[in-house]
């Protein structure tokens, strides 16, 4: 496991329920900062060690002799890391979140497949887990139409002015609210800009009424899959009302840009600093959050109308202190590494999940860790 913060955290748990495990190592820059959860299997099962993702001797020295590598770290390590698992003869999986890198990954298909490899990038909430039920409701049709995905992790008790909570990496959050959303309109790619299309998805009480808008990275290779095949496919993030508007004007300010400017002789990053300033407003150590999330796929079936949808629904784990996100995001990973592990995937080589992943084990595995997974299907 390369990076022991809260998605990495709930991935090794995971593993560790799993008896087929014999052993979880946690590389981490801080390895004695564990989330309690893991504290009881030191000694045991599980072990640490100090690694810096930026030196490759210690990542390759924490890689030797493992079966699968699972990465938690910064998505801009996921390629190197990719590499690296593959030299050392390991399955290879990872949050992902940044298309670009994905598309990098696919550079090593070739020696992925001649070492009997998988490696499967964007395995996280989104991309990861809505892409899966994504395809599943795609295979479902004869023809499909239209592809809309929801995604939302949440406070379960909002505060203004942003009704939101730190549930995952506010860079990587952030970097979504400035990168343009991948969609298919009339069949063909095109993008959208962060923050518009705001739209409101109403959900059953206590989450009650979203709004709902553009963000990059969760669409993964579904636009590039279905080009020309799929009349509309969008992804839209889900908020409390209220949030885009400010989010929007924060970002327009300059407030959001990763590049330096000068600010009386020196040099001071606006995106660095606006996380420095709201994380100890947005920071919640309860973690009580929720993750809600709806894929709807329309089209044709058996010469009928037809329409398909999941929603997804989970909570922060008092038992264990694991949050929604982390649990959604990293038992997902974990679930996708067993099934590399146990030849489950559908073929070795660089694969996302919507392309290698079954979604009928994939679902079944996330219910039985009590993520529930509703779905509901429509005709004529």
């Amino acid at each position: 496991m390369l990076g022991g913060g809260t998605q990495g955290s709930a991935a090794a748990f995971d593993l560790l329920l799993d008896d087929a495990v014999d052993e979880v190592v946690i590389a981490d820059l801080r390895p004695d900062a564990l989330h309690p959860v893991l504290r009881p299997h030191l000694g045991g099962r599980l072990s640490t060690v100090r690694a810096d993702a930026s030196r490759e001797r210690e990542i390759a020295a924490a890689m030797d002799g493992v079966t699968g590598v699972l990465c938690a770290l910064p998505y801009y390590f996921n390629h190197d890391m990719a590499r690296m698992a593959v030299r050392s003869g390991a399955h290879f999986t990872d949050l992902g979140g940044n298309t670009a890198i994905m598309e990098r990954q696919r550079e090593l298909d070739a020696r992925a497949r001649g070492a009997g490899l998988s490696v499967v990038p964007d395995v996280g909430l989104a991309p990861g887990l809505v892409n899966v039920l994504a395809q599943g409701g795609i295979d479902r049709m004869d023809t499909a139409d239209s592809v809309l995905l929801w995604v939302g992790g949440l406070p379960r008790n909002p505060k203004p002015p942003l009704n939101y909570q730190i549930v995952y990496s506010l860079e990587g959050m952030l970097d979504y609210y400035a990168t343009p959303a991948e969609i298919l309109r009339d069949g063909a790619r095109t993008t959208a800009e962060a923050l518009s299309g705001l739209e409101t998805v109403d959900f059953p009480p206590p989450v009650g009424r979203l709004e709902a808008f553009y963000t990059g990275g969760g669409t993964s290779a579904l636009p590039s899959r279905y080009e020309g095949r799929i009349r509309t496919l969008e992804y839209k993030t889900l908020r409390y009302p209220g949030h885009a508007h400010i989010m929007r004007a924060i970002r327009d300010l300059g407030l959001l840009s990763d590049r330096d400017v000068d600010y009386r002789g020196n040099p001071v990053n606006p995106r660095r600093f606006f996380i420095q300033q709201v994380t100890p407003l947005l920071t919640n150590e309860d973690g009580d959050d929720l993750v809600v999330a709806r894929v709807e796929v329309a089209g044709e079936r058996d010469g009928r109308p037809a329409r398909l949808r999941y929603d997804v629904t989970d909570r922060h784990d008092p038992a264990t202190g694991i949050t929604a996100m982390a649990r959604t995001t990293g038992f997902s990973l974990a679930v996708v590494a067993l099934m590399q592990a146990r030849g489950e995937v559908a073929a070795p080589g660089v694969g996302t999940p919507d392309e290698v992943v079954p979604a009928g084990p994939f679902v079944a595995a996330l219910r039985r860790r009590g993520i529930r997974i509703s779905r509901s299907e429509e005709e004529g």
